[in-house]
């Protein structure tokens, strides 16, 4: 059970980390060179990002994530001493917040991007951005920031389950070495056989 814990956390973490990172991609490098850029080209690089985003390799972190989270928070609700249960909680909480904030704000805001139609055939392309800028920006940048909690709250989740069972081992291993004195001092103090001469009361 240990093993499976322990894989389930490390694969939580992992997409969590790749969905914080993304957003946060977003947040300092995508927008702000986007933001310094034609209404054209602004249009038109988000609804070509918008549509190939759509692919496996984010839908499967970008989704699994949530499964994972809510196993992992499963499997230590049910361990001993349960010391990364409220880390892996903390984390379901903000990854679902975060999907949330994806599915009822950016992903109307993308759809309502994707309707405008045709950057070449946009009449007030001005209006179109300013429409759709500011508050994805706005909004993404609150979905990065959780993401980021989430993944570091399973970051430390990690180090309090490895943490808690290196001592456990630890302490299992010293109730095993306490035990071989006691039962090697028991066995000496056994009586033995009498010597020769010696009185026997």
């Amino acid at each position: 059970m240990k093993y499976l814990h322990t894989g389930v956390l490390l694969a939580a973490t992992l997409s969590t980390g790749l969905m914080a990172g993304l957003f946060a991609a977003f947040s300092y490098s995508v927008m702000p060179g986007l933001a310094r850029s034609s209404d054209h080209t602004l249009v038109e690089a988000m609804q070509g990002i918008n549509k190939a985003i759509i692919n496996p390799a984010f839908m499967l972190p970008f989704m699994g994530s949530i499964p994972l989270l809510g196993l992992a928070v499963f499997l230590a609700w049910r361990a001993d001493g349960r010391p990364a249960l409220p880390w892996l909680i903390a984390a379901l909480v903000l990854y679902l917040v975060a999907f949330v904030v994806t599915s009822a704000v950016n992903v109307p805001l993308n759809d309502q991007l994707a309707n405008a139609g045709d950057p070449d055939h946009v009449r007030r392309l001005a209006e179109v951005r300013a429409d759709f800028e500011d508050r994805w920006v706005l909004w993404n940048n609150v979905r990065a920031l959780l993401h980021t909690a989430a993944f570091a709250s399973l970051t430390w989740a990690l180090v309090v389950h490895g943490t808690h069972g290196s001592q456990g081992s630890e302490n299992t291993g010293t109730s095993q070495r306490t035990l071989a004195p006691a039962s090697h001092a028991g066995s000496s103090s056994a009586p033995g056989p009498c010597r020769a001469g010696t009185p026997v009361t």
